[in-house]
């Protein structure tokens, strides 16, 4: 199926440990894959024994202005004191490095747990550290950066998903019809592009690691301009209404600390759910050709998984076309 390895196919554990060697390091033991798929990344032990995240970029995704950019931002968030894994750079200010056609970056490793969302102690640090990221990121604007634009996304994801060849015939029509209805629908809440900032861009708990109620934010590698919620929304996850407005409260009581939210905004969560829906499946189709996908999503290529997508996107039409009272 594949007629030329996939570039990340090339590397091996010992191609890890001389790129991260030829930076002035020396690994006692061997690297250890932990589990990512847009990038590769690894877990490494120098001989002092500091522990490293060495993340190699995905070849012909992000420029390495943009790449900068995103360490540019961990930089000035650092010191600011948010809590957040700044790169290393080596002793020409570098952070990132090249390798036999690898981009590659060092991280320090944060140690620590996903928080509890139903605890209310962990939803108010969460809040508190958002909105010290948000505070830091208003300050300016990416320059290289992209921008979350609801139509444009829609679009590609839209384009993508259709070059897909695991939908049977009625599933193509079913998810041309519905994606076309869901464009129509999500232009209502296109935002004006003063109304979004500097954020980390996939916010979800398992880029955030601590212990009681102290937390970091990692992997900013999806960093973009966009409205503040759209690093908000994903700890909402209670299904009963009383449950959920505990969890805004806190989140926003802690956010607050830092500076002050719109709570208009809080109209945009379902566009947001419905958007990264669209992407994540636009995701898999577009990775497809990296043998790790097949392996980690087998179910992609069943035509159960896109009978259940459409019927997602079905329920989602639904939410975006009545107003929740939660929101109320």
């Amino acid at each position: 199926m594949h007629s030329t390895p996939h570039p990340f196919a090339t590397l091996s554990p010992a191609r890890v440990v001389a790129a991260i060697e030829s930076l002035g390091f020396w690994l006692p033991g061997e690297p250890f894959a932990l589990n990512s798929y847009e990038n590769r990344v690894f877990l490494l032990y120098d001989d002092e024994g500091r522990r490293w995240v060495a993340k190699f970029y995905r070849p012909g995704r992000w420029s390495d202005e943009q790449i900068q950019e995103e360490h540019d931002f961990l930089d000035e968030l650092a010191a600011e004191g948010v809590a957040v894994a700044a790169p290393w750079r080596d002793d020409s200010g570098r952070s990132l490095h090249q390798m036999e056609g690898f981009r590659l970056a060092l991280f320090p490793q944060l140690p620590g747990q996903a928080p509890e969302l139903e605890n209310p102690a962990h939803l108010f640090a969460l809040g508190e550290l958002i909105g010290a990221v948000h505070a830091v990121g208003e300050r300016a604007e990416f320059q290289h950066r992209g921008r979350l634009d609801l139509d444009g996304m829609v679009h590609e994801a839209r384009r993508r998903v259709l070059t897909a060849p695991w939908l049977e015939r009625r599933q193509r029509q079913a998810y041309e019809r519905i994606s076309v209805e869901l464009q129509d629908v999500l232009a209502a809440h296109a935002w004006a592009p003063e109304k979004t900032i500097r954020v980390q861009g996939d916010c979800h708990i398992g880029n955030l690691l601590g212990r009681d109620d102290n937390f970091a934010l990692v992997d900013f590698d999806d960093c973009l301009m966009a409205p503040a919620v759209q690093d908000v929304w994903m700890f909402l996850t209670a299904e009963h209404e009383a449950e959920w407005h505990m969890q805004l409260s806190e989140v926003l009581e802690g956010y607050e600390q830092h500076r002050e939210f719109d709570r208009r905004e809080l109209a945009l969560i379902e566009p947001l759910r419905t958007l990264r829906l669209m992407r994540h499946s636009a995701w898999l189709v577009a990775r497809w050709e990296d043998p790790a996908f097949p392996q980690a999503f087998p179910w992609v290529a069943d035509a159960a998984y896109w009978e259940t997508h459409i019927r997602q996107l079905e329920q989602q039409r639904v939410a975006l076309t009545r107003s929740s009272p939660w929101l109320a």
